[in-house]
């Protein structure tokens, strides 16, 4: 079962993504500020802008959307009495081969191997009532709290550039051979998902997901009065936290803050007012709705461009592209995609590696062209 409502936030939040993303495609974002870089002030403005709309609110949105998606998932295994614990475990498999695949011989930044650990953590929620959904979602964001308080505590701690891994990794990506990026590749995987690292993200999505499967569960009884207030209310929580490190200086504790507590509730606004305005516009949310049912097409076309772009296999630009130039960039591929997306949806009926990931799910070829 398809939501055209979901379908279209899942393809506005992978451009969301897309522009966060880009800035990791084109420079060693993880490993220094590219405030300290670019000094240009349109350069400076795009940087602040990406980081106060986007940044640290699409990937909750995403993760929220997947819990969503699970119980409509779950609901259409029902209703054909199939089993949902097998066909859920093999999509999750198919799903973290996918990530392997693209995080290790295409783009660092995957997220599809860490969506399909928490893909295996939500399946244990399967049978829960939708209040304990709610119940663990709050719960697994606790340690955020607590660690924001102990980072509070200990005072407002700078940031720490990392010039050589940074230097390194320009080197690599821009002039190295494939060898040479295939390592830093893995380097760049498990400086974010090493030891602890990886947990923690799975943490979080989890939270996020669950409380999607909660609104999921209970969409049945959600006015759009009820949407309305949620898309106030996270608005006016959201975007002065966004914008804490902006006017209370950037350190440790405000950026973790912004991101960890901003990034979430501006999430929900998002989520609430295009759901709003879905209703409202359908023409306009068609060409969205489109990118968003290719979604892991579109995700791996992104990286695959992107790094032949950047990396020294292709035109070798890393470290060379303007924040500013970056995002145009970002802005016309995703434009393209969503032509390319519309067009394919007109002779097929689902995108190629959804097909496989299909496929895998369910034992057998699903329909892949369009039925005239």
């Amino acid at each position: 079962m398809r939501l055209k409502e979901i379908d279209s936030i899942r393809g506005i939040a992978l451009f969301g993504i897309f522009l966060v993303n880009m800035l990791d495609f084109h420079s060693p974002v993880m490993y220094m500020s590219l405030d300290n870089w670019w000094k240009d002030s349109l350069d400076r403005f795009v940087l602040a802008f990406i980081d106060v709309v986007a940044q640290a609110s699409f990937y909750p949105l995403f993760a929220f959307l997947f819990g969503f998606s699970m119980i409509l998932f779950r609901e259409q295994a029902m209703k054909k009495r199939l089993s949902f614990p097998c066909l859920w475990t093999r999509r999750m498999v198919a799903l973290l081969a996918i990530g392997l695949i693209h995080a290790f011989f295409v783009w660092h930044g995957d997220i599809l191997i860490t969506y399909a650990a928490t893909g295996a953590l939500l399946l244990l929620f399967r049978d829960a009532s939708s209040r304990t959904w709610l119940i663990a979602a709050i719960s697994c964001y606790v340690p955020h709290v607590i660690i924001a308080i102990l980072i509070g505590m200990a005072g407002h701690v700078g940031q720490h550039g990392a010039e050589k891994l940074a230097q390194e990794a320009m080197r690599n990506y821009q002039q190295g051979t494939i060898s040479d990026i295939f390592w830093q590749r893995l380097h760049d995987w498990m400086y974010v998902n090493g030891t602890e690292g990886f947990l923690f993200i799975v943490m979080t999505l989890l939270s996020f997901a669950l409380f999607g499967g909660y609104v999921a569960q209970k969409r049945a009884v959600l006015s759009m009065r009820t949407i309305k207030r949620v898309a106030l209310g996270s608005f006016f929580i959201g975007l002065p936290l966004k914008l804490l490190p902006y006017w209370a200086g950037k350190n440790e504790w405000t950026e973790y803050v912004q991101d960890m507590f901003g990034g979430p509730a501006l999430a929900l606004f998002y989520a609430a007012i295009l759901w709003l305005l879905s209703q409202k516009n359908g023409r306009l949310f068609d060409y969205v709705a489109a990118v968003g049912r290719l979604s892991i097409t579109n995700y791996i076309v992104q990286s695959i461009v992107c790094t032949f772009i950047f990396y020294s296999y292709g035109l070798g630009l890393y470290g060379t592209v303007r924040p500013f130039v970056g995002t145009v960039w970002a802005l016309a591929i995703y434009s393209l995609q969503v032509a390319a997306s519309c067009q394919w949806l007109k002779h097929f009926s689902i995108g190629p590696i959804e097909w496989g990931w299909r496929a895998v799910t369910y034992g057998h070829r699903p329909l892949f062209h369009r039925r005239r």
